[in-house]
């Protein structure tokens, strides 16, 4: 189904692992403009990227990107989101998908799916995706995060942890191979503005803090996520100098 939404990119210069991220060229474009053009190709209603870095908004201005200044002080993404949403005067009912600047190979079908899912729950907030964990190691490992679904597709729990635990299993091989499954959450995230006022207006959550996953502050406050499976594998992003080197290895056998 057709969705109107917008998608906002937050973008900053300050990667702990890999300084000045955005601005790194990629097959003679910067990553923030990769990413802002898969964003394009997605049905939504406009890109916009949201970054507290001079040099990045001149740059996305220069391949022709709206950019929208914000403030240097925010800890998460979705505080940057929520302020450009005020910039910007949307509404409470506005549907906007969080693209991480850093994610130049995300399927645009994907960011369309967040929106639709979103929309088709009238009771939910907030919209994610997840993909199968296929291995034992991507299971215990913390950099990957799984989540907990309820029969309807609601979030139960996000952990960094083993969840759901494999009671009275062997090891986690011999869990999988008895049928049972993991799923890795995936970073995107549809929002209903009002969503994005509350969580800004929220005290990060004890979970929060122990987890590191900003996404647990909607789930303790009482707010609904809804999660599917991501409609097409979405490759990993760009956190270290390795990552980069595969993508633009990746990005040059599409070119």
């Amino acid at each position: 189904m057709s969705v109107s939404y917008h998608i906002v990119i937050p973008a900053r210069m300050a990667s702990q692992r890999l300084p000045g991220k955005p601005l790194l060229e990629i097959g003679g474009k910067t990553l923030i403009e990769h990413v802002y053009l898969r964003a394009c190709s997605a049905d939504a209603q406009s890109v916009v990227i949201a970054t507290d870095d001079a040099g990045i908004a001149r740059a996305a201005r220069g391949f022709g990107a709206t950019a929208v200044m914000t403030s240097s002080e925010h800890t998460s993404g979705s505080d940057r989101i929520a302020e450009c949403v005020d910039l910007l005067g949307w509404g409470d009912d506005t549907l906007v998908v969080n693209l991480q600047g850093d994610e130049p190979l995300m399927p645009p079908v994907c960011l369309d799916q967040a929106a639709a899912l979103l929309a088709g729950d009238d009771r939910a907030e907030v919209a994610s995706l997840y993909w199968p964990v296929a291995s034992a190691e991507e299971v215990t490992d913390p950099n990957v995060v799984k989540v907990v679904t309820a029969g309807d597709g609601a979030a139960l729990y996000f952990s960094r942890s083993v969840i759901p635990h494999p009671r009275g299993a062997a090891n986690i091989a011999a869990a999988l191979q008895a049928g049972l499954r993991w799923k890795r959450h995936i970073g995107l995230y549809a929002y209903r503005a009002s969503a994005l006022r509350a969580f800004t207006a929220t005290p990060p959550a004890p979970l929060e803090r122990v987890e590191k996953l900003e996404q647990l502050r909607f789930l303790e406050s009482g707010r609904r996520i809804v999660m599917a499976r991501a409609a097409e594998f979405i490759p990993a992003g760009v956190d270290t100098a390795d990552d980069l080197e595969r993508v633009r290895a990746m990005l040059g056998q599409l070119s």
